[in-house]
């Protein structure tokens, strides 16, 4: 209710100045009474939702991608709001100011966004001290990226650096090589570059680590990620990041900007990614792209994804979001006989 009441005011707002003040109100909230009246509003409590991944206790297996909480300032308030599980990132090792403003655009007409943030965020070493402070109840996934200033041969010292800053709060890694807003960050989703970061990381004993792939690969490029993944024993696969493609039934003039494309018109593409994936590797897969609602969410737990995250649809849905999904879930689960979401994992391959 509040929501759709502040919802016309904020989109009067330039899209990242209004998620910017989303933020600050959350974190007014954090560790307050706030937060656990959120909890109660929005948590949906039930066993036939949780998930054993990692090693982590998952409450449920809709989780905040990487890029709502850049600098990990708010997980508690997003864990509060029925996610379970948050990802913070993209982390760098340098803090770097990203991608010059105007940078965040939406596509209302298509329930969209497009952003060319560039890995704004204040680094490893102010982001990690926060995380290992932060008592959150919900799993919490670090998400690094290489810092502009990093050539593409010195990648993985840098990762390292971002991991061995984070590692003390973190509860898994992914290595992002996938957005499309970095110079030359594409270029490291390459076998012998892939190979080289994770197996640095590996070397700083960073666990359970995760590799997070764009859609805009071909398939054989991501065949030959998918194997380095098997070859490496990593812990599992992010599908998808955003694209750098335009459909052609976009509507909103904003279709025009660069960067990457994400929410409602990627949906169907980052599912058939997921299933591409799960049918191709035995490592669990977390599905992202345009979810908004359960329906899409057990698309893709039924495609092969054992969690789901969003971040687009928080925009247009509001607050509830989390919520509304986990029951609807229930209800799917319920109409398909099976007795838990983890039962219905993979269940169309």
């Amino acid at each position: 209710m509040f929501y759709r009441a502040a919802k016309p005011f904020l989109f009067r707002l330039p899209a990242e100045t209004a998620h910017t003040a989303t933020k600050r109100l959350l974190r007014l909230g954090q560790g307050t009474p706030v937060e656990e009246a959120l909890t109660a509003r929005y948590r949906v409590d039930d066993p036939r939702l949780h998930t054993e991944l990692f090693g982590l206790e998952f409450p449920t297996p809709v989780g905040v991608a990487a890029g709502f909480d850049k600098n990990a300032e708010i997980p508690g308030m997003l864990g509060a709001l029925g996610f379970g599980h948050v990802e913070v990132g993209a982390v760098t090792a340098e803090g770097q100011v990203g991608n010059p403003r105007p940078r965040l655009f939406r596509l209302p007409e298509d329930r969209a966004l497009v952003n060319r943030m560039g890995f704004n965020n204040a680094g490893a070493d102010v982001v990690g001290p926060r995380l290992a402070d932060t008592d959150a109840s919900v799993p919490l996934g670090v998400n690094i990226g290489k810092s502009k200033v990093t050539p593409l041969d010195d990648a993985p010292a840098d990762y390292r650096y971002s991991y061995e800053q984070t590692a003390a709060g973190g509860d898994y890694f992914v290595v992002n090589v996938s957005s499309p807003n970095t110079p030359g960050l594409r270029d490291l989703q390459n076998r012998e570059h892939l190979e080289a970061i994770i197996g640095e990381l590996l070397d700083a004993d960073a666990r359970p680590l995760l590799v997070k792939l764009s859609p805009d690969l071909t398939d054989g490029a991501v065949e030959d990620a998918l194997a380095v993944v098997d070859d490496l024993d990593l812990d599992g696969v992010i599908a998808t990041n955003t694209t750098v493609e335009r459909p052609d039934t976009l509507r909103n003039h904003n279709r025009v900007e660069t960067g990457g494309l994400s929410g409602a018109p990627i949906e169907e593409r980052a599912t058939e990614m997921v299933r591409f994936v799960a049918e191709r590797t035995d490592v669990p897969v977390v599905g992202v792209g345009g979810v908004s609602d359960a329906a899409g969410a057990y698309a893709k737990i039924r495609a092969g994804a054992s969690l789901v995250q969003l971040y687009t649809a928080l925009v247009y849905e509001g607050p509830a979001l989390a919520r509304d999904i986990n029951r609807g879930l229930l209800d799917l689960l319920e109409r398909d006989g099976f007795d838990s979401v983890e039962d219905a994992v993979g269940a169309d391959l």
